[in-house]
């Protein structure tokens, strides 16, 4: 989870006292309207609260509150320039409402309008200066821009004017960690599962935080509290775990359980809370690195340190060598993520994106997408080098043993990229600007996963640069390589 963008994200419900100070010469229906549509926004139906707004807009096609609300709408699900063009028009016909300018940052934001970005977030900080929320969106537009000291007096100011925000410290957590200032990184990172968009993701834990004592007697739990690329990089500490506890655990999705059961000293891996066997004590997994006093010098980066089963291995062998062309590069390749992430905007692909893949001649392509989408699929018959296995990776067991079969991996910032690099396999990253905390800024490589090679955009958006050089640098590794028999 990125919270720090996911804090940025523009908030629905946008009726504040400021908005409501005009209604006095507005008809009583479009009040009542209006407030039906805040109420829906905060329940989540946006599709009724959208509805509700484009009504009101009908009869009154300048009304401020509507234009604010319908546009931060229509950004969320992604209608970038029609929202921008709505809250750029509430905003000119009502200048005093500092959470409308902080929705239009969080817009401008996605959109690459950077600079904007940063003055309508400032406008909102001018409006409102004791906002711990406009302080946040400030300090996030400041780290588009790469001003990370900027960025951090703003995350100071925010826990100033509320210690208890959140949002704010997981942004000051990932601005530490991106500059490998872990120590203090670590201790912000706790606050990961407190934000708005965490609450309800793990349900109430009745047995004890573990602080990492020795439990000769007990049996300790586990838990992989975040996405698959966080619960694959951070499952590396589970064997220094193993042994401080009579018996080690860990709960983690379906797709996760076929690589986590086979760690050394796991006794058991559970994906449904109620199978979970009573235990003294549990830790989130990205609890760990805090936990062993994680700094860049200490990172347990000996790979691989997850393991393919050897049957499946076999089977994906045979499967490998009927498909794919001999002779050729085998290439794995993943470019979008999960549609959900804070910041899967910024991080994936449309997979049209990668035609210069496509012109590879001694390049074989096998797409790393569980599940494709029907546009995907029907994308991929443009790529006459690429054969497709995606109907049959059920789970991370699978694609861990095909990847045993390939000679790269390419992927944007996801689970792939963390599974390839967890194996010991090599693999490229494409990374967005700026990118999450755990690539640091500015580096190729990863001391996270030392088979892993970075290619950063020059700047936001700039896939174009991205896919080029990659692709330019695959030509030259195919050529250069010793074929397939």
């Amino acid at each position: 989870m990125t919270a720090a963008n996911a804090a940025s994200a523009p908030t629905p419900p946008v009726s504040p006292p400021e908005a409501a100070a005009k209604a006095s010469t507005v008809p009583q229906s479009v009040l009542e309207a209006m407030k039906r549509a805040d109420a829906a926004a905060r329940a989540k139906r946006l599709g009724e609260a959208a509805g509700i707004c484009t009504d009101v807009l009908a009869e009154l096609p300048d009304y401020p509150p509507a234009l604010a609300l319908l546009g931060t709408l229509l950004g969320h699900r992604g209608e970038t320039a029609r929202g921008v063009a709505l809250l750029e028009r509430a905003v000119g016909r009502q200048p005093e409402v500092p959470l409308w300018y902080s929705n239009l940052a969080a817009l401008y934001r996605f959109a690459y309008r950077l600079d904007e970005g940063l003055n309508a977030a400032r406008m909102a900080v001018k409006l409102a200066p004791g906002n711990a929320a406009f302080l946040v969106n400030l300090g996030i537009a400041h780290v588009d821009l790469g001003e990370g000291m900027e960025a951090v007096n703003c995350f100071l100011a925010a826990l100033g004017h509320d210690q208890d925000n959140a949002a704010a410290h997981l942004a000051l957590a990932q601005a530490l960690l991106s500059r490998g200032d872990f120590a203090p990184g670590w201790l912000e990172y706790e606050w990961r599962n407190k934000i708005e968009q965490a609450k309800g993701m793990l349900p109430k834990m009745s047995a004890a935080p573990w602080n990492g004592m020795r439990l000769p007697n007990n049996r300790l739990l586990l838990v992989a509290d975040q996405g698959f690329g966080d619960s694959l990089q951070f499952c590396r500490y589970i064997p220094r775990v193993v042994g401080r506890a009579a018996e080690v655990i860990v709960g983690c999705s379906a797709e996760l359980a076929p690589l986590f059961s086979r760690i050394p000293g796991v006794a058991g891996t559970y994906y449904r809370w109620p199978d979970i066997p009573a235990h003294a004590a549990y830790c989130l997994l990205s609890s760990l690195p805090l936990l062993f006093n994680t700094d860049a010098t200490s990172i347990p980066a000996e790979v691989p340190y997850l393991q393919a089963d050897g049957e499946r291995v076999a089977a994906w062998g045979r499967r490998v060598e009927e498909a794919l062309p001999k002779g050729k590069m085998r290439v794995g390749f993943a470019w979008s993520g999960r549609p959900t992430h804070p910041n899967d905007r910024r991080r994936s692909l449309r997979l049209p994106q990668m035609q210069p893949l496509a012109r590879l001649t001694n390049v074989a392509l096998v797409p790393l997408q569980p599940g494709l989408s029907a546009a995907d699929t029907k994308a991929l018959a443009e790529f006459p080098n690429a054969v497709d296995f995606t109907k049959d990776l059920k789970d991370f067991g699978e694609t861990a043993a095909l990847l045993s079969h390939l000679d790269l991996v390419l992927s944007i910032d996801t689970a792939a990229a963390h599974l390839a690099g967890a194996l010991g396999r090599p693999v490229w990253v494409m990374l967005p600007r700026p990118a999450d905390w755990r690539w640091l800024t500015e580096r190729w490589d990863s001391p996270w996963y030392p088979t892993m090679r970075l290619y950063r955009q020059p700047r936001p958006g700039a896939w174009e640069a991205v896919i080029a050089e990659v692709a330019e640098a695959l030509a030259v590794q195919a050529a250069g390589r010793a074929p397939h028999a």
